[in-house]
């Protein structure tokens, strides 16, 4: 795939014959300041610069930088250290000059080619190429001296700044994409907030509101386990990526979880809840709470997130105990208002809402990030 005007067969060239490789020099985390010059720490290429092009710089350091490298415009960066050979296979395009560049941080310096350009092909087609050449196990490392032989595949200048301009454009809209949902989530905690607020209804304990549940999988009715998320609730172990190891043989002893019902993530409670909207089993180091008719579906699951209850819970447990830990036990016994049945059902449709115009937006920026590897698979060779 590529633009209609171009034509010609792309240049087969060696990383060494095309550019020039260097080094970063040191500047760990603890030296980073509000104020100082810019800089880039190797590890900010897998947690803050997400897309091949780097546009702003978001660190700075106030260290004496006359020993240090500082990065030219189109400079291609490589961390040469990392977890796995394809996560270190991560290339960013410097466009600004003077920026310093941390150790750990391989520089490649383009004689003629566009730097956006070349870092998009290196994440691309390249990208196991060059988790090829990566060395070790535990710890992995890349070398200038491994990223010469890495061939890559190049058109005409003008071919290569189109392409480039069309995925960073692309990328844009991706990071626009983001903040829409980031601020969404914002407001929607906002709005818990205050719909929470000076609640107006009777007041109940938690004791009265919820039943405690220890029903086992004894018949092995069911076979999904699920696992707590702070974010999405009860969701299916399988779909998280948790190391650590249990035995599926063992699920008969797991509790059922019905869907509805709430789940503490510990045995001391810490301020965390779960809610299930599927049926399964969970670990019996789960607490499950079954909600009594007084309660509408899932009304309080919004509450249990919101600082207000957190917030509650820490003024509590100081009155209970040093530190902020209150049992199950103690905190049935805790009161909470709850209004009618219309009020409850008036807040969850204004919650609901929220929850799916960010689900929509997840889903196009999903979309977005497709369609952008989509461009990466096609547009280069």
């Amino acid at each position: 795939m590529r633009f209609p005007e171009f034509e010609g067969e792309w240049k087969k060239e060696r990383l060494e014959d095309i550019a020039d490789f260097s080094k970063g020099s040191g500047i760990s985390k603890e030296q980073l300041s509000e104020k100082g010059e810019p800089c880039i720490l190797y590890g900010e290429l897998y947690t803050k610069y997400k897309s091949e092009v780097i546009f702003d710089i978001i660190s700075k350091t106030d260290i004496d930088n006359t020993k240090l490298v500082k990065s030219q415009a189109n400079d291609v960066i490589i961390p040469s250290s990392g977890e796995t050979a394809e996560d270190i296979a991560t290339a960013r395009c410097v466009l600004k000059k003077n920026i310093l560049l941390s150790g750990d941080l391989n520089i490649i310096r383009l004689h003629k080619h566009n730097g956006s350009f070349m870092s998009y092909q290196l994440n691309a087609k390249r990208k196991y190429d060059i988790a090829k050449v990566a060395q070790g196990v535990s710890v992995v490392h890349l070398y200038g001296e491994h990223l010469k032989g890495v061939n890559t595949y190049n058109p005409c200048i003008e071919e290569q700044k189109k392409i480039a301009r069309l995925l960073s454009l692309l990328d844009e809209r991706i990071a626009t994409q983001n903040k829409i949902i980031e601020d969404l989530k914002k407001l929607k905690s906002a709005i818990i907030e205050k719909l929470y607020s000076k609640i107006q209804g009777k007041e109940y304990s938690y004791g009265q509101l919820f039943e405690v549940i220890n029903e086992r999988n004894k018949q092995m009715e069911y076979s999904n386990i699920l696992a707590a998320s702070q974010e999405k609730g009860m969701v299916n172990r399988d779909d998280l990526n948790l190391d650590i190891q249990f035995e599926r043989s063992n699920i008969d002893i797991y509790k059922i979880v019905r869907k509805g019902d709430y789940v503490i993530h510990l045995r001391s409670f810490q301020g965390g809840f779960a809610f299930s909207n599927m049926t399964g089993v969970c670990s019996p180091a789960y607490t499950i709470l079954r909600p009594s008719t007084l309660l509408e579906y899932g009304y309080l699951s919004y509450y249990f997130k919101s600082y207000g209850f957190i917030k509650s819970l820490i003024i509590v447990t100081y009155g209970i105990r040093d530190g902020r830990s209150i049992s199950v036990e103690e905190w049935l016994n805790l009161k909470i208002s709850i209004p009618s049945k219309e009020h409850q059902l008036h807040i969850l449709k204004v919650l609901r809402s929220f929850d799916l115009k960010i689900e929509n937006e997840e889903t196009y920026a999903s979309c977005l990030s497709n369609q952008k590897q989509y461009l990466l698979r096609q547009m280069f060779i």
